[in-house]
């Protein structure tokens, strides 16, 4: 099969990976969705400037054993990206599922629970960031709930979703999702996260953006959104070829 499938298209290894999921022990692809989120984290996070070590995502994750409490900080903040990149496979295997404002805000409260006041929902930012990561134009705040409703409307669309690859669908609304910038913390994050739930929501595997590509990716959303496209692409195609290099390993051991 491998042989057979040299020189295949995305879309043909995609749906080779989903044979080979359909085919396999659920122990060894829940062991591999273990490690492949526990990876999603720290590259998400490392995009984010903030590196964790292996010791600090298994402790918070696996071990769930506090050994100093001066990093339960740290351990909450792994825990929660973790909730929250649950949430989103959980909603992309929803037979009925529309991407709404609230739906969005929903990921952001799983994400970062402590910006969220009461029960209220989370609010969009009121000023413009004075120190940030992300280098490009952001929207001004008073126009930030306007382009979050056009955004929104756009994604879910008729139209979008008749002329518009799912892959392309997924990286323009992420690009677009950071031009707006919503929230004053962790945008990028649930931007990628967004992303990755419609990825997911049509057949694909999440689209893991690497640590080593950081500087690449804040260039990219500097220039335009078919220069992050292209890297989201490739991030796509790595993520696809390493799930298939490990399911057909496993198979074979078996």
């Amino acid at each position: 099969m491998v042989q057979a499938l040299q020189g295949a298209s995305l879309e043909e290894r995609v749906a080779h990976l989903q044979d080979l999921e359909k085919h396999a022990d659920p122990a060894d692809l829940a062991d591999f969705r273990a490690k492949f989120d526990m990876s999603w984290i720290y590259h998400d996070s490392a995009l984010e400037g903030v590196v964790y070590t292996m010791d600090e995502l298994r402790a918070a994750i696996e071990d769930g054993v506090v050994s100093d409490t001066t990093l339960l900080p740290v351990y909450d903040e792994i825990r929660h990206n973790l909730a929250a990149v649950h949430m989103v496979r959980e909603l992309a295997a929803k037979r009925r599922m529309t991407i709404s404002l609230p739906l969005i805000k929903n990921i952001y409260a799983t994400l970062a629970p402590e910006e969220v006041e009461g029960k209220s929902p989370p609010k969009y930012r009121k000023e413009m960031p004075l120190h940030r990561l992300y280098f490009h134009d952001l929207a001004p705040p008073d126009k930030v709930s306007y382009r979050m409703r056009q955004l929104v409307s756009w994604m879910t669309s008729t139209d979008t979703k008749r002329s518009t690859h799912p892959v392309r669908l997924a990286s323009k609304a992420h690009y677009e999702f950071l031009q707006i910038h919503p929230f004053a913390r962790h945008s990028g994050k649930l931007a990628r996260l967004l992303m990755n739930l419609i990825l997911l929501r049509h057949g694909y595997p999440p689209a893991i953006i690497h640590a080593t590509e950081r500087q690449r990716y804040y260039e990219a959303l500097k220039v335009s959104d078919d220069r992050t496209s292209l890297l989201i692409n490739e991030a796509l195609t790595t993520s696809v070829e390493s799930t298939i290099r490990y399911l057909e390993t496993v198979s074979r051991v078996a």
